[in-house]
């Protein structure tokens, strides 16, 4: 008896690395064809928090030692990031929120951290006030534009689950930082009455031991940065909404919160609920569709485009656009970690790395 039809894959997805030990969440290649990723401690055993990827070993990166857990609020040190990204100067930034397994954040734990790949070495350090990162805040992603002010801009998503989503804004000169879209609607996670995901045709939501099942309320989560460096796009977690914001209003200290979501754009229903956002400099931006086991792309005049479609992209997360023209993307199983499957962890190893050709490079404000 022959066997029966299966969906069609769309794209041609190169596996780049099989993780068997730790589940990454992040991954960003440099300028010379670097590969670097990230595991956050989430409750796995993660020897490190940031690592490269060098002839098929994971090693510590920068070294041993940044990525030794001490305190949760230590600043020379690692405690657990979620995101690293390499910016237009080939600089490699790792986003540490300072947040084991989601607990409180304390002064000193969140942080951006930058790392000369020349040297491999921490060259910064930016920590951020408690009226910034609070207890509830969740660092998320982060991205660049290296043209504003003495020595650039980033802008961060809060992913907060239990407090204020919202956008963080630094000052890479001064490592000064602010608050925009504070617990601004955009920000936040859908409620269960107009967000019902479906992963692997199992409804997504938290499911402890002991517990009713509940709504996923991560909030503000991807976050990619449009061509021209004008806007900022970012989308809740738990939502199949998006939105953009002007840049200029985010970065001026003098344009007032209100003002600020004056210029919110919602940018439509994106079909799907997605883990990351992504740009290239053709003005197209890359959406993750965790529902679909896809990535999708969105073109300058509003038309969609699936880019890939593959069963072994189970839950894809992060994606990095790299100049040798290759879009690369993690695949970790995120939804079948044991919060959302009654204390029972349905991964099963090896997480992935993929990587698709694109006809772009990465967008590159300097």
């Amino acid at each position: 008896m022959s066997e029966p039809v299966s969906d069609e894959p769309v794209g041609e997805l190169e596996l780049v690395h099989a993780f068997t030990g730790s589940m990454p969440t992040g991954v960003s290649v440099s300028h010379t064809g670097r590969i670097f990723v990230n595991y956050p401690r989430w409750g796995d055993e993660v020897p490190a928090t940031v690592a490269e990827l060098r002839d098929g070993r994971e090693v510590p990166f920068p070294d041993e030692r940044w990525n030794q857990q001490g305190s949760d609020d230590d600043p020379e040190a690692f405690v657990s990031v979620q995101s690293v990204v390499v910016d237009p100067a080939d600089r490699l930034w790792a986003l540490d929120t300072g947040s084991p397994s989601f607990q409180p954040t304390s002064p000193g734990g969140p942080k951006l951290v930058r790392i000369d790949l020349a040297t491999d070495t921490v060259a910064q350090v930016i920590t951020f006030p408690p009226d910034v990162a609070l207890p509830t805040t969740y660092l998320n992603d982060v991205r660049f534009d290296l043209r504003r002010g003495e020595a650039g801009i980033a802008y961060v998503t809060d992913s907060a689950v239990a407090g204020p989503n919202g956008i963080v804004v630094i000052d890479l000169a001064t490592g000064a930082s602010w608050r925009r879209l504070h617990d601004h609607p955009s920000t936040k996670a859908e409620p269960l009455s107009t967000f019902r995901p479906l992963v692997e045709g199992r409804p997504f939501r938290q499911h402890l031991p002991d517990a009713a099942p509940r709504p996923v309320t991560v909030g503000s989560d991807g976050i990619a940065i449009s061509a021209d460096g004008a806007r900022l796009y970012y989308c809740a977690l738990a939502s199949r909404q998006w939105y953009s914001v002007a840049t200029d209003a985010l970065v001026d200290l003098s344009v007032g919160d209100d003002e600020v979501a004056a210029t919110v754009v919602h940018e439509g229903d994106k079909g799907s609920g997605s883990d990351g956002l992504e740009s290239d400099d053709a003005g197209r931006i890359y959406l993750t569709a965790y529902e679909q086991n896809a990535v999708l792309r969105r073109h300058p005049d509003g038309g969609y485009e699936t880019v890939a479609h593959d069963p072994r992209l189970l839950w894809p997360d992060t994606m990095s656009v790299a100049v040798d023209g290759y879009l690369y993307v993690t695949a970790n199983q995120l939804h079948r970690q044991a919060g959302y499957h009654g204390g029972k962890d349905l991964r099963r190893k090896p997480y992935a790395l993929f990587r698709i050709r694109i006809d772009a490079g990465p967008v590159l404000l300097r």
